[in-house]
């Protein structure tokens, strides 16, 4: 039976601030824009992170003279909202984001105008100073903290891609080197080097240490001891993770991690590793609330059955053990991936949606960091629903064959379906003082909205 994707419907509720979004309106952009003035501001803010030289994506945007041969596909992919990636469903949910990258109607229409009647350069003393991006792509956090690198790096052991060869897992265990626990304000993961790119599709790094704290446990070794599981997954178009303020995740001496490296066809001969960068909270500045990075599945090994020629629904649950602060969402699925859906039932039979994917790309593994009075607060005993669709129909213009039945399976032609959801746990004072703060915030911000 095929299930049509929709979103289910919302009860506001006070501990989670959701948008109000406005009344859709027209938008007409600038009427007569040129790069200078009006482009590069907008492609600096939302579209150098990628194209830019040695970056992941396939041209640059920086100069007028690179940007204008590409006019035509610019249009293309603006208007139809293919760039820059961002899937979110603008209709229903949260819509405070951190790290939003999408554009905004005005946007489009302004470098739709500007295609449109020439695409002129304009006066080079319109030009803004161009963004310092790090050389070769480096380290994009150090700077937040005043330095060049990382507190640590931890480096996979190296793989070498052979031209043609198929899709690789590799799966190196890497010792932390830690002798002491320590508190980790963010992280960052990537390849090392710039071909390396080219062949790297996701990395994560689990984490092997052994856990007494329930919230943390994800996983258990091959003896049954319970472990931390995942400490962070990166995939193409993520860039890394900024703890909030008095919250980190915990390292423990003698850590280990377990390297978990989908490496894909480059087109040559490239050997390349994969660089873990930990920035450390000072000693003596310990936070507060520890962060756990969750794998919530709307299916598992056994739960990835989609018929030929249909679109699947399939959901699955996870109940938060302490109170928490949501942080991030980030679906995962493959070719076959059509939307997710991230909702919370309470404990009191409440029900609202979280965040809602309608449009999965595989090929931009987006997580949607909340901002920070937006992250959604849930009591203990919450369930956390993920509900994700495949489309195995030739409809989906991604779908490698319509006529044949799919199932779990880490290749790319099989199919999985779980949402990546970092979660700040607290306890009952903590919380009550977060939600009270929260509420404050949010009836400050309506009494300003009303006086205006």
């Amino acid at each position: 039976m095929s299930a049509t994707w929709k979103p289910v419907g919302v009860l506001a509720l006070a501990f989670t601030a959701v948008t109000v979004l406005p009344t859709i309106a027209t938008a007409a952009g600038v009427a007569n824009p040129t790069f200078t003035k009006d482009i590069a501001p907008i492609f600096q803010q939302k579209c150098e992170s990628c194209h830019r030289p040695d970056s992941m994506a396939p041209m640059s945007l920086i100069t007028y003279e690179e940007a204008r041969p590409w006019a035509r596909s610019i249009k293309t992919r603006v208007e139809s909202r293919q760039m820059p990636p961002w899937s979110i469903d603008k209709t229903v949910g949260i819509q405070d984001f951190k790290n939003d990258r999408s554009l905004n109607d005005d946007q489009i229409a302004t470098i739709v105008n500007w295609i449109d009647k020439g695409a002129p350069k304009g006066d080079m003393k319109d030009m803004p100073a161009p963004v310092q991006w790090p050389d070769d792509q480096g380290w994009l956090l150090a700077k937040n903290y005043g330095q060049s690198e990382p507190d640590l790096v931890i480096h996979s052991t190296p793989w070498t891609q052979k031209a043609g060869a198929n899709d690789t897992w590799w799966r190196p265990v890497v010792a932390t080197g830690l002798t002491e626990d320590r508190w980790v304000r963010a992280i960052e993961i990537r390849p090392s080097t710039v071909k390396g790119r080219k062949i790297t599709h996701h990395a994560i790094a689990n984490l092997q240490q052994d856990e007494t704290d329930p919230i943390a446990v994800n996983d258990v070794d091959p003896n049954g001891a319970p472990q931390a599981g995942t400490f962070m997954e990166w995939a193409v178009g993520k860039q890394g993770e900024v703890m909030r303020p008095n919250s980190g995740k915990l390292l423990k001496a003698g850590s280990k991690i377990r390297w978990d490296i989908h490496y894909s066809n480059g087109g040559e001969d490239i050997t390349d590793d994969v660089q873990l960068g930990i920035y450390f909270y000072p000693k003596g500045q310990e936070p507060k609330f520890r962060q756990v990075l969750h794998l919530m599945g709307a299916t598992n090994a056994g739960g990835v059955d989609i018929p030929p020629n249909v679109v699947k629904s399939t959901e699955g649950f996870f109940v938060m053990k302490e109170n928490g602060r949501v942080e991030s969402f980030q679906p995962h699925m493959h070719l076959r991936g059509k939307a997710m859906q991230m909702s919370a039932i309470l404990p009191n039979g409440q029900v609202q949606i979280l965040s809602s994917v309608k449009e999965f790309n595989f090929n931009w593994m987006s997580s949607y960091l909340y901002a920070d009075d937006a992250a959604p607060l849930l009591p203990k005993g919450t369930i956390i629903k993920v509900e994700a669709w495949h489309d195995n129909t030739s409809a989906n213009k991604n779908n490698p064959d319509p006529n044949v039945w799919v199932g779990y399976g880490d290749r790319t032609v099989d199919e999985m379906a779980h949402a990546w959801v970092n979660v700040t746990y607290m306890g009952d004072d903590d919380y009550k003082a977060e939600l009270a703060a929260r509420k404050a915030k949010i009836a400050a911000r309506t009494t300003q909205q009303q006086q205006q």
